[in-house]
């Protein structure tokens, strides 16, 4: 793997990241459904750091310095970590020809990181069970997650057009 290859797949895991994030905007703004507060996130992943991995309401959990700017940070980060185990799982050359089935299926696929460790971490439970309508969490961080793997797609079809 070349440096540039390293720079190619961090811009796709950014651009895939930005495509959900602008998916999560188009929600909250047209059908009123929330976004996770990423500074929830970077609540868990400060506490995380000091050793605290499984909170029992992270909403609940004490306020952190900065916990906003990490989490959003930490998304990101997270976003472009999934892009490097995508090219790992197919390979290098997928970047050369991406094909749209290949990122869906990674992207449906990534959603077990939410349902399994992200919300049982947060004190949401497995699956989302612990929130107020587990059905809308589950179908939203589905939908997300595919639209991830159209996200890794698209940003390497632009890579392809420039």
């Amino acid at each position: 793997m070349s440096v540039n290859d390293i720079y190619v797949i961090t811009f796709v895991g950014i651009a895939a990241t930005l495509f959900i994030d602008l998916y999560a905007f188009l929600l909250a703004k047209v059908f009123k459904i929330p976004s996770l507060n990423f500074c929830l996130v970077g609540r868990w992943g400060l506490g995380l750091l000091a050793g605290k991995f499984k909170h029992l309401n992270i909403a609940t959990s004490p306020v952190k310095q900065f916990e906003c700017v990490f989490g959003w940070c930490l998304h990101y980060f997270i976003g472009v970590l999934f892009s490097f185990l995508f090219i790992l799982l197919v390979g290098i050359a997928w970047l050369d020809q991406p094909t749209l089935i290949a990122a869906c299926i990674f992207g449906l696929a990534s959603v077990s990181m939410p349902f399994f460790v992200m919300q049982p971490a947060l004190g949401m439970g497995i699956m989302a069970t612990k929130t107020a309508n587990p059905l809308q969490a589950r179908l939203k961080s589905a939908v997300t997650h595919l639209l991830f793997g159209v996200g890794i797609y698209l940003s390497a079809q632009f890579i392809q057009f420039i």
